[in-house]
């Protein structure tokens, strides 16, 4: 219903219009865009100072950290392929030794 009224398309096109005008001033502002690369910068160097002290944490709680669960995780893996591999091998033998009918 509103998606057909005249008034709201041009409402929409304006908003867009204006919407875009201005992103590319702030695009162009150089001041701008240090600001932003800035608060990137100093997010990512915030997110890894709060791992660390994450992982510390954990640590000092003697719990496992993300890193420790995908070791483990990988460590199972490996263990489950080993024992299919040894099961198939152990089929294989007592196939080999079973009496043919």
């Amino acid at each position: 219903m509103l998606k057909n009224n005249p008034v709201m398309k041009k409402l929409v096109e304006t908003g867009e219009e204006r919407i875009g005008k201005l992103a590319q001033q702030l695009l162009s502002n150089e001041k701008f865009v240090a600001a932003v690369q800035t608060l990137v910068s100093r997010s990512l160097a915030a997110k890894g100072t709060l791992d660390s002290a994450l992982r510390t944490a954990l640590s000092a709680a003697n719990l496992p950290s993300t890193a420790d669960l995908e070791q483990l995780r990988s460590k199972v893996d490996d263990l489950e392929r080993l024992l299919s591999s040894v099961e198939g091998k152990v089929d294989t033998l007592l196939a080999a030794k079973s009496p043919k009918k």
